[in-house]
């Protein structure tokens, strides 16, 4: 299996908002339109990985000066500061018949390579209590329970310094 990570273009985008679809519940899903202005705002912090030409998961988000990640990061491209101190990750998403193959972990270590060849001083993201363990694997450290209500869900901060 010939997996190919490479950065998002705008044509990507049907097949992006699909995948989410499918990996993400509603509330927590991000939309098309959302999708459009991170690719326009920051399509070189947006990897696809691709299968034989089809989008199978992704990684994107876009850098701030802080160390935490708020709500309105995800609904307001335009608060991406381009020479900012730390990337986030809004999400990590592999369809379900793909999972368990590494692909993931190509993604997480793409985007973290990504981050130290801009001279970040980290990544950031939120995730939830079942995956804190798994990004510890990266050497990512939890904060504790995070501020963020999104999708209603319960979030812990995770960090990874370099």
């Amino acid at each position: 299996m010939e997996i190919k990570i490479r950065q998002v273009s705008i044509d990507d985008l049907n097949e992006i908002a699909e995948v989410e679809n499918i990996c993400f519940p509603k509330a927590e899903a991000a939309t098309k339109e959302s999708f459009k202005q991170r690719i326009e705002t920051f399509p070189e912090r947006f990897f696809v990985a691709e299968l034989n030409g089809k989008i199978i998961g992704f990684i994107n988000g876009c850098v701030i000066n802080e160390t935490v990640i708020c709500d309105e990061l995800f609904q307001d491209s335009a608060l991406h500061v381009s020479n900012g101190y730390y990337q986030t990750i809004f999400g990590l998403d592999v369809i379900p018949e793909y999972r368990n193959q590494g692909i993931a972990a190509k993604l997480m270590k793409h985007m973290i390579q990504a981050a130290r060849s801009s001279y970040r001083k980290g990544v950031i993201l939120t995730c939830k209590e079942k995956l804190i363990h798994y990004y510890m694997k990266f050497g990512y450290k939890n904060k504790g329970v995070s501020t963020s209500v999104h999708g209603g869900a319960k979030w812990y901060d995770m960090i990874l310094e370099f």
